[in-house]
């Protein structure tokens, strides 16, 4: 007795039927998905239903079918020095074998439910680790003005403020004197 719970409707579930369980049989898929909601860390993710294009290879194995292939997919975010929005692409490898039956699977491997396989846990395991914990606009991003929060590639390379510590404060015009009594 075998309980389908995937959807073979739903657009990261995947049919192996035409590989059927022969060992060395395979093909080549190349969708385009919507992206899955909440694939995000932090500053940076992939917006949801996104296009992310994919280029597949499912193989037939003994044990299982093994999966392997690319995805790329557009990012949006924030630059964790100068909060700008940003844009760009990542492009994700991936390589996942689909056991057959449980008793061949160890208890975090995946399993195929019927002739189907659900791509879109591998998916979201491999973006998440790519994605960079403190994106960037440019490596050249000089960031925020610790001061008065002016973005710093606009304030120019004259932008100061006299910082005096309120600790040395009363010291301050001791050193005035000083230099002008050596003066005189």
């Amino acid at each position: 007795m075998s309980l389908h719970t995937l959807d073979p409707r739903a657009p990261w579930v995947i049919s192996t039927h035409d590989l059927g369980r022969r060992p060395g049989s395979m093909r080549t898929l190349s969708p385009v998905l919507p992206a899955p909601a909440d694939l995000a860390v932090g500053m940076i993710g992939v917006p949801k239903d996104a296009d992310v294009e994919l280029d597949i290879r499912l193989e037939a194995v003994m044990e299982g079918v093994l999966v392997t292939g690319t995805a790329r997919t557009p990012l949006t975010g924030e630059c964790s020095r100068c909060l700008d929005p940003l844009t760009s692409e990542i492009e994700v490898g991936f390589q996942e074998l689909y056991f057959y039956s449980a008793e061949d699977a160890g208890e975090d491997d995946l399993l195929l439910d019927g002739e189907l396989l659900d791509l879109e846990p591998v998916f979201r395991d491999a973006v998440v680790l790519a994605l960079p914990l403190s994106p960037v606009c440019g490596d050249d991003c000089p960031g925020l003005c610790a001061e008065c929060g002016i973005r710093l590639a606009e304030a120019g390379p004259d932008h100061r403020h006299e910082a005096i510590d309120a600790r040395w404060a009363a010291l301050q015009g001791l050193v005035v004197e000083q230099e002008d009594d050596q003066e005189g």
